[in-house]
């Protein structure tokens, strides 16, 4: 026991930082990209030198610059073997002082582990995963990529037991990180539902009940498969009104969105299907909600899914990828079989008749996306993996 007087008791050292860089050479301005933006952002905030390494005039490049972030631009055209563009990422990493090398997309894996075998063999490169392996990649060429890291970060248990089984990446190396949302603005209970259809300028009939799917239009995303089932729930439930909000994927044009709005027309649902761009304050969006729908036929981990749980929405949502592993069906939310119009109108049609269940679902969604996919605890988690690197 320390009977020192107070004045004698030295103030706790302060933790260990070291400067960090982020390295995401994406054009495209989708979950990976923001959350790499984010996370950057809020381990800056927790006191960390961090920097962002991206594409000049990228969407990443941009909104990292409105957040006065540290940017470094780089590009490698010859890919794997670009040996000129590792020796200029080196640079780089000399200049900020760089410890470790956060690597947020697996096509800029092979460009670090080039950095770091030619010229910074000191350097822990840390992939941060955000999207699924697919095919195994236990080949020559992929084991020794994956063994030079320092660690790798997936976001969830299932997609872990996926890299145990699809490569040769060492078991103590791999850890579970589930990508954070600062998820307190979704848990507000501002705006009010009015309020925030005001905002939309949605102007909904007396009993209309909102159903929303938020992300980008894309085929994946189960836009059009929405839209064709509330034509066949509408028949029996004229109040249901759907939602939907984003933009186009970026680079791959805007004809699926545009072939979505066709068929609206075509099925007389233009009074009953709103379309909205994409906005910074999605919260919004969800607020104005009564149902969340999620109907990505493959969705890696689905932040979406997570923003309306927090949101104590009742989620409705495909039994596909990481999704199954966000919502426990019957408990945060009822899955359906991805594309099966006929199960996901009786998943519709149980909250219809049962408002209990829809208030019971988006009550216990919320208390577990809160504990389990706080951005605070992203950082916290990455933080203890990096301070056991042993630097």
């Amino acid at each position: 026991m320390n009977n020192a007087p107070a004045s004698q008791i030295a103030p706790p050292a302060p933790p260990i930082v070291f400067p960090l860089s982020l390295l995401c050479l994406s054009a495209s301005w989708g979950g990976l990209e923001l959350n790499t933006v984010r996370f950057a952002g809020w381990m800056r905030e927790r006191g960390w030198p961090v920097q962002l390494i991206t594409l000049k005039g990228s969407p990443m490049a941009v909104r990292a610059e409105e957040q006065e972030l540290p940017v470094a631009f780089l590009t490698n055209p010859l890919k794997a073997v670009d040996v000129p563009a590792a020796a200029r990422l080196a640079a780089l990493l000399r200049a900020f002082g760089t410890r470790v090398l956060i690597v947020t997309r697996n096509a800029d894996l092979a460009l670090a582990v080039l950095c770091r075998a030619l010229r910074l063999p000191a350097l822990h490169v840390v992939y941060q995963q955000h999207m699924q392996l697919g095919l195994a990649k236990r080949s020559f060429v992929h084991t020794l990529r994956y063994r030079a890291l320092a660690a790798w970060l997936s976001p969830l248990p299932g997609l872990a037991r996926e890299v145990l089984q699809k490569t040769r990446l060492p078991a103590d190396r791999l850890h579970v990180v589930p990508l954070g949302i600062e998820l307190e603005k979704f848990a507000s209970s501002a705006p009010t539902q009015a309020e925030a259809r005001q905002q939309l300028g949605l102007k909904l009939p007396n009993g209309a009940v909102l159903l929303g799917l938020i992300g980008r239009f894309d085929e994946a995303k189960g836009q059009l498969f929405v839209v064709e089932s509330l034509a066949k729930l509408r028949l029996r439930h004229p109040q249901l009104h759907l939602l939907l909000v984003g933009e186009p994927t970026r680079n791959v044009g805007s004809a699926y969105r545009e072939n979505v709005l066709h068929r609206v027309q075509e099925l007389g649902l233009t009074g009953a299907v709103h379309v909205r761009d994409f906005t910074p304050h999605p919260e919004v969006a969800y607020r104005a909600l009564d149902v969340s729908i999620t109907a990505s036929t493959n969705e890696t981990y689905g932040m979406v899914t997570i923003e309306a749980m927090a949101s104590r929405l009742p989620v409705v949502a495909s039994a596909a990828g990481g999704t199954m592993e966000l919502v426990d069906d019957g408990r945060t939310g009822l899955l359906f079989p991805p594309h099966n119009a006929a199960a996901f109108g009786r998943c519709v049609e149980r909250l219809l008749t049962a408002p209990e269940l829809a208030l019971r679902l988006g009550q216990q969604a919320q208390a577990e996306a809160l504990v389990a996919y706080s951005h605070h605890r992203q950082c916290e988690l990455t933080e203890q993996i990096l301070r056991g690197l042993g630097l």
